[in-house]
């Protein structure tokens, strides 16, 4: 029988390498930006078209390559970073492993342009496939230029199983914030399609989270910084007042460097405790500086997860950081530095005070018709005017019955009392999230909020199917301010939401401005839908039997529909149990669950067996 083991070459190394290094675009785009600030850059470009599947491109002003470095850095396990296993233990640079740029290559079409300071001519590498087809000298500037085309052009199952292009541009988008926010004197431009989405010029970190994130946040964000034998941290915690219940500004950094750390995430929000609302999550931008040899990277291949040396000492000093920050922010309400002088109209202490004086005329006479009153004013023009017969004031009153009639004052007042006791009386709300209603054969009991949630879903499918939402035009128009990411999703939602009855007056780079709100939306609840639906949105479920349309309507339907708590009247219980039994499946809300039941006599009767 002869040998079954044999070495694979290295093309096929590379493309099953290329599976732990490469998932989606946003991967690639995370090895170039690193490479191109492990090269000393001042100023990074990243170009995006169509998700990054037909280009990521990444220029830079870079240290750039020799000829022979820029053919070397396409080979497996080729790296300048490191020399020994235990450079491993003291890593201060990105990329180190080696086989980003030769997995990259292994499924794309790479073109690298690069050029030494030292250098009087560059040099052009393409490479297909992991293979060299061309290499040659050519004029180009200081630093490096490295082109990828065609992602996963020789690996169509690995092509097929991206997502769409808003979803795989948004993971593109939020390894660029992370990188540019662990980097801020590095300048940042950011194009996707032609179009600049970010230009970041360098400058603090505060700056660049505000440029980021928009100019709202800024008045957001509390100060924080501590410096222990163990760790210095450094950033910014938002206040507790901004909290939200979407997680995306949430962003840890250990050396400059991205990372997921669920356990000091936990410290953060145990130092936030009793003071977030329900499912409030904080936002934070914190900074961590350890010794490299207390921090191991290379644990996972994205370099995302690690793990540190004392995790428990990081904790604790975590968490008393943030309580320490927000118990400043909360003393610093108080302005102990004001001028208290200012808020008084006079100086008491120079000036003292003085009574007020009130001139009365004691031969005031109501009933006179002059009225007997005195000129003391001083004003020779004013003249009373007689009053006449002051008792026809009161004719047609004289009968004490009549006075006490409070129906006759406010005739209304009989229409609106009659109207609450016209109401069927066979109907009542209990706990404020039941409706009970008596049958012929027994009691219906309806849960309020998931009745109505039913009633709205089957509206707004309506309105999204036949485009014929009705809108409440505003006064004022409604400005938020939100991170460009969620701005997309929005943009890319604008005709869905617009069909039910939003109107959007501004809806690109960080603001969004709402002049039109649909009927049943309370403008106190636009806030808490649209951070919803993004988070909806941003979930990525798994495909499933309802449409794109079904879910934003089930997801609308579930925020604007009346709560558990709301009371409600009369007629407005009746105008409910109508609506719900006007629908196709009343039984059930779009998620399933079961709107309301029938409790039978026979039902009551076996409780008292």
């Amino acid at each position: 029988m002869s040998d079954i083991i044999r070495l694979l070459p290295d093309h096929v190394a590379n493309q099953i390498a290329a599976g732990e290094v490469v998932q989606r675009p946003a991967s690639v785009v995370k090895e170039l930006l690193e490479n191109a600030i492990d090269a000393s850059a001042k100023a990074i470009t990243l170009i995006i078209k169509d998700a990054g599947k037909t280009l990521v491109q990444v220029i830079d002003d870079g240290k750039g390559m020799s000829t022979t470095d820029a053919r070397m850095a396409f080979e497996r396990h080729a790296t300048s970073k490191i020399s020994t296993a235990q450079d491993l233990f003291n890593l201060a640079t990105k990329g180190f492993r080696g086989e980003a740029l030769a997995s990259v290559a292994a499924i794309s079409h790479v073109s690298v342009k690069t050029r030494r300071e030292e250098d009087d001519l560059g040099t052009q590498i393409d490479i297909e496939g992991s293979k060299v087809t061309s290499q040659e000298p050519v004029v180009t500037p200081q630093g490096t230029m490295i082109s990828v085309r065609n992602l996963f052009y020789n690996v169509p199952a690995r092509r097929k199983f991206l997502k769409s292009d808003s979803v795989e541009l948004r993971n593109i988008t939020n390894e660029f914030h992370r990188v540019a926010m662990a980097h801020p004197q590095i300048a940042f431009k950011f194009l996707n399609n032609d179009s600049e989405l970010f230009n970041l010029p360098s400058g603090t970190y505060r700056h660049r989270i505000v440029n980021i994130m928009g100019s709202r946040v800024d008045d957001k964000l509390v100060p924080i910084k501590e410096e222990t034998e163990l760790l210095t941290i450094h950033g910014y915690i938002g206040k507790p007042e901004f909290t939200r219940k979407t997680k995306g500004l949430q962003y840890f950094f250990a050396n400059d460097r991205f990372i997921k750390h669920s356990y000091l995430h936990h410290a953060v929000v145990s130092a936030f405790e009793g003071l977030l609302a329900d499912k409030a999550n904080p936002s934070y931008f914190l900074y961590l500086d350890v010794p490299t040899d207390s921090l191991d990277i290379n644990i996972h291949p994205t370099k995302t997860e690690v793990k540190f040396e004392d995790e428990h000492s990081l904790y604790a000093i975590v968490r008393a950081t943030v309580k320490h920050a927000l118990g400043q922010f909360s003393i610093d309400a108080i302005d102990f530095q004001k001028d208290t002088e200012l808020d008084l109209p006079y100086n008491i202490a120079k000036n003292g005070t003085q009574a007020p004086r009130i001139d009365v005329d004691p031969d005031f006479n109501p009933f006179k018709a002059d009225g007997g009153l005195k000129q003391a004013s001083g004003n020779a023009n004013f003249q009373s005017k007689a009053t006449g017969s002051w008792d026809t004031l009161y004719a047609g009153l004289e009968d004490s019955s009549t006075m006490n009639d409070e129906s006759s004052l406010h005739p209304d007042m009989e229409t609106l009392f009659s109207k609450e006791e016209s109401t069927d009386k066979n109907i009542f709300q209990l706990q404020r999230k039941f409706i009970i209603s008596t049958l012929q054969s027994g009691l219906l009991v309806i849960n309020q909020n998931r009745a109505h949630e039913r009633v709205l879903y089957e509206q707004l499918l309506r309105q999204l199917t036949v485009q014929n939402g009705v809108s409440q035009q505003l006064l004022f128009p409604i400005s938020l301010e939100r991170p460009l990411e969620e701005v997309t999703i929005l943009s890319q939602l604008q005709a869905e939401l617009e069909s039910v009855g939003f109107l959007f007056k501004t809806l690109e780079k960080n603001l969004i401005e709402i002049e039109g709100l649909p009927l049943d939306l309370k403008s106190a609840d636009v806030e808490g839908l649209l951070d919803s639906i993004i988070r909806f949105q941003q979930e990525e479920l798994p495909e499933t039997n309802f449409s794109h349309v079904d879910r934003l309507a089930s997801r609308m339907a579930a925020s604007m529909a009346i709560k558990t708590g709301d009371a409600l009247n009369g007629q407005q219980m009746q105008q409910l149990i109508d609506e719900l039994f006007a629908c196709k499946e009343p039984e059930l809300t779009a998620q399933g669950r079961k709107v309301f039941i029938n409790i039978t006599g026979e039902n009551l009767n076996s409780k008292f067996n």
